[in-house]
């Protein structure tokens, strides 16, 4: 079982930046292919962005191609999603998701998930 947590989010003016991280323990993530999602209040969690157990691939959703990035570390266990040109609608909760298996770009209950971390977007 891979224990995850979120750390980096806050308050930031639009246009502004964040560097999301994702410290993993319990075991080491170098298998498991990582997710960001991201859940706004009254709306349904959605993916962000996922990277291959590597780091060779990567994969946005369409709403924040070109401005997010995601990478990973696997000598830290941790997962990072620079964020970069925000926008109002960019405020929710981030939550990073570790799966044994495909690489994460829909919701599941299988895989492991965090607490979350909260991000605002001030206009």
């Amino acid at each position: 079982q891979v224990q995850l947590v979120e750390s980096g989010g806050g308050l930031v003016q639009a246009g502004g930046s964040l560097r999301l991280s994702c410290a993993a323990s319990g075991r080491t993530i170098i298998n498991y292919p990582m997710g960001w999602f991201r859940q706004a209040p009254g709306k349904e969690r959605e993916f962000v962005a996922a990277i291959s157990s590597l780091g060779g691939n990567t994969y946005y959703a369409d709403s924040v191609k070109g401005r997010f990035t995601i990478s990973r570390d696997n000598a830290k266990n941790t997962v990072y999603l620079q964020m970069n040109s925000l926008k109002p609608d960019d405020t929710a909760v981030y939550y990073c998701a570790a799966n044994n298996g495909r690489i994460p770009t829909t919701v599941s209950t299988s895989y492991n998930w965090g607490q979350g971390t909260q991000v605002t977007v001030s206009s």
